[in-house]
């Protein structure tokens, strides 16, 4: 399972993520979106932690929290929805 982390700051880099869960347990991964043409951060995040009960910790602890400005919504994080697409044209 992950977390969705968001509302961060546009500066916040993935080691700043990292140093803020890390409190809450061991971090497997972070990742932040970039965005496509400018490349920097969309403004949101995802972090996946060891265990449940570490997420739990750490959503029940940032949700809401202000850090770097900005009020957090941290959550967990719901499947992709599959928009469709695929962009083609059809004749």
């Amino acid at each position: 399972m992950s977390i969705y982390v968001g509302n961060l700051s546009y500066e916040v880099e993935s080691d700043d993520v990292q140093d803020v869960f890390k409190e809450y347990g061991t971090i497997k991964r972070v990742q932040i979106p970039t965005d496509r043409e400018t490349g920097r951060p969309r403004g949101f995040g995802f972090v996946e932690m060891e265990t449940e009960e570490e997420e739990a910790a750490a959503i029940e602890a940032l949700d809401g929290a202000e850090w770097m400005g900005r009020v957090l919504k941290v959550n967990k994080a719901k499947p992709r929805e599959n928009r469709g697409g695929g962009g083609g044209r059809r004749y």
